[in-house]
């Protein structure tokens, strides 16, 4: 576990994420922090406090493809922790704010051998969460329902597919590409054929393009697509916008 005691203005870096985290103010309910970090991890604004999700142990750096997806994993984890500050989540801010920095840390030890508004659903949005790597799901999912949207989860395209059957339709469904079983477009094909599904929204929530796959935009498509690490505040806002619910 990485422990760290610092006062305000002192810093913890991370060099070879080009990530730094410093102490901006403490008081007596909350601790704020400013994160500076490149262009591929989004920064965040300096109130940060707490994610009640465990950050579980990840495997060792083997692509791009998996830096991606622990990167967007640990952006998820800082824009939930600002809703839960704002959402008065006071109590776990010590906690969660260290469960934050041991994800950067360990990234950085492996490496080295838009700020947008919240924006809060003006009617319940029900949406489809697919994703196969457990910590992005949940930390999805809970950003999500602090915006008001009802969320459920599924682990992968087939399992998404079981679940429209036997459920009412969602508003949107956020799917992630690379999954074992049924991948992202097929996935996408199997919903397209059935009218049962015709207007369903569909993103794309992936660390892959668009050009890595023959998956056609548009209404018989993809509605969307945002590449990982994502800002979650400007996903929230598309759906909205998307659904006329702005």
């Amino acid at each position: 576990m990485l422990v760290l005691s610092r006062r305000e203005n002192e810093k913890i870096v991370f060099p070879s994420l080009g990530v730094t985290v410093q102490v901006c103010g403490i008081n007596k309910r909350a601790v704020r922090i400013g994160i500076e970090a490149p262009a591929s991890v989004p920064i965040m604004r300096e109130e940060v406090a707490a994610i009640t999700d465990t950050l579980a142990p990840t495997a060792p750096i083997l692509g791009g493809h998996q830096l991606k997806n622990r990167l967007h994993t640990a952006c998820l984890a800082v824009h939930l922790a600002q809703k839960q500050l704002q959402a008065g989540f006071d109590a776990e801010a010590d906690e969660s704010l260290s469960r934050a920095l041991r994800e950067f840390d360990a990234l950085d030890r492996e490496l080295t051998v838009e700020k947008a508004p919240a924006v809060q659903s003006k009617r319940s949005i029900r949406a489809l969460v697919v994703e196969d790597n457990s910590n992005e799901c949940a930390l999805l999912a809970e950003f999500l329902r602090l915006h008001g949207i009802k969320v459920e989860t599924a682990c992968d395209g087939q399992a998404a597919l079981d679940y429209l059957k036997s459920h009412d339709r969602p508003d949107v469904v956020l799917l992630d590409m690379r999954m074992p079983r049924c991948d992202g477009p097929a996935t996408v094909a199997a919903i397209r054929r059935d009218a049962a599904y015709e207007g369903l929204k569909v993103f794309a929530v992936s660390g892959t393009t668009p050009e890595e796959w023959a998956t056609e935009t548009g209404p018989r498509g993809i509605d969307g697509w945002f590449q990982k690490p994502i800002n979650p505040a400007k996903l929230v806002y598309k759906m909205n916008q998307v659904l006329g619910v702005n």
